[in-house]
């Protein structure tokens, strides 16, 4: 009977380090920043006339739980299997 990617599989596995503090903000900024862009582009035709307040709102309502959900955690796990690929080269 074969192993599934169960929790319980996950657990044995040895975890990796989080990314420091510094890395973990640069990796934010780059999944942010794209999102913010499209986003406000997208967005310009239908809020262009808005108060900037809620062209704000509305572009924060959309892009943080993109960012938060989706664009972070990819990076993170990228980063992660960079970084475990460098220093296993290294050994």
């Amino acid at each position: 009977m074969p192993l599934t990617d169960t929790a319980a599989t996950r657990a044995l596995r040895p975890s990796r380090p989080a990314p420091s503090t510094h890395v973990r903000a640069l990796l934010t900024w780059v999944a942010i920043f794209p999102l913010v862009t499209i986003g406000s582009m997208l967005l310009a035709p239908i809020t262009g006339s808005w108060h900037p307040v809620l062209r704000t709102a509305l572009l924060t309502a959309l892009v943080v739980p993109a960012a938060f959900y989706v664009a972070v955690p990819q990076l993170v796990r990228l980063y992660g299997v960079i970084a475990h690929r460098l220093t296993r080269d290294r050994d």
